[in-house]
């Protein structure tokens, strides 16, 4: 009897360990691949303040007005400033405001009537205080503009004092801004600026004179946004 126990164990010791080393044998399960998830780049976002540098040039007509006749001046020169500003955006569209203020050499002169000897128009400095609208493509964005322009109109008719007067008009224009590095952008831009137009009395141009101005400016810039 004792036998038949012996060996009726050592028989389940023979099963049990050919049915473990069968299971050892069998592949596992393989498990599904995870899939990573998609990748989104983050878009640029071009919100907050900013201040810059611009810098560039202006061409356009100055027209000398009196009752003894009226000439044209050709005039231009070159531009160079500082510019602040602030964006705000919602989605892809991009509401901003910007000045700037820039020390110009824009003039010209011409001795036709009504002027008897060499007449000058000189611009010494432009401002101005404009809204922007853009539509940002990432780090790229293009934007129309328009506001206020401020500056001088110096008229100088050779041998007599002329006279200078600050005048404010209008400007419209557009540009594209492409962010750099870090916080930088670069911009160029177009504007066309009327300053209208001043009186030069008689005493300083001879005769009542209305001497007028308007630009065509072209600049870039490149701006640091906090």
């Amino acid at each position: 009897m004792k036998r038949l126990v012996l060996a009726g164990i050592g028989a389940l010791a023979v099963v049990m360990t050919a049915a473990i080393a069968n299971a050892a044998d069998l592949p596992r399960q393989r498990q599904m691949p995870t899939k990573a998830p998609a990748y989104a780049p983050q878009l640029y976002n071009w919100t907050g303040f900013y201040v810059g540098i611009n810098g560039g040039g202006g061409w356009g007509n100055s027209e000398w007005s009196a009752v003894t006749g009226t000439s044209s001046i050709d005039v231009s020169g070159a531009v160079v400033g500082g510019t602040f500003g602030y964006n705000w955006q919602s989605g892809p569209a991009v509401f901003g405001l910007e000045g700037d203020l820039d020390w110009s050499s824009i003039k010209g002169s011409t001795a036709l009537a009504p002027c008897t000897t060499n007449c000058e128009t000189r611009n010494s400095w432009l401002a101005t205080t404009r809204g922007r609208i853009g539509y940002a493509f990432d780090r790229i964005m293009p934007y129309v503009t328009g506001g206020a322009v401020f500056g001088d109109i110096k008229a100088s008719p050779a041998g007599l004092a002329g006279d200078s007067e600050t005048r404010v008009g209008w400007t419209v224009g557009g540009g594209a801004e492409f962010a750099l590095s870090g916080r930088w952008t670069a911009k160029l831009e177009y504007l066309y600026a009327d300053l209208g137009k001043t009186n030069c009395a008689a005493g300083n141009c001879a005769a009542s004179t209305n001497v007028d101005l308007n630009t065509s400016l072209v600049r870039g810039g490149v701006n640091f946004r906090f």
